[in-house]
């Protein structure tokens, strides 16, 4: 029996955006233009790694963030990094550069030539979502907690 085709939610889409963006202000603060965060990560009491945020871009309408992780697997694997552009305007932040990959359509078929899921931007949006969720639950930083 064939698959019914992949129908990209926009309503969840647009959501998971929109919480990201809440999440990422809440998390630059103050940063200007060229200047990064770290978050510690730590669990039971051991540090683990950092989430790195470096604001690349600052412009009225639009930022660019570099979202990377550091971790004690460093030498052995590439942490995860992705640029978000953050939309002012409508107030949404959005992945579109993971691991060196760039332009992710809303859908793809599957299988495909990069082995992308039909849903890889809803997934990479809420995997950036999860990221910051913990890094706002359970980070540390050397820095005045942030209103």
């Amino acid at each position: 029996m064939p698959r019914n085709a992949y129908v990209t939610d926009l309503k969840t889409l647009q959501g998971e955006c929109t919480a990201n963006f809440i999440r990422l202000s809440r998390l630059l603060g103050d940063l200007v233009a060229g200047e990064t965060r770290e978050v510690a990560l730590v669990n039971q009491g051991r540090r683990l790694g950092a989430l790195c945020l470096e604001l690349q871009e600052r412009a009225p309408y639009t930022s660019i963030v570099r979202v990377s992780q550091r971790g004690v697997l460093d030498a052995l694997i590439e942490s995860p990094r992705m640029r978000v552009h953050l939309y002012h305007d409508v107030r949404m932040a959005e992945v579109t550069d993971f691991q060196r990959q760039r332009h992710f359509h809303g859908r793809y078929r599957y299988p495909n030539s990069r082995m992308h899921q039909p849903d890889e931007k809803l997934q990479l949006n809420r995997f950036l979502g999860e990221w910051l969720e913990h890094g706002l639950a359970h980070g540390h930083s050397d820095l005045p907690e942030l209103p």
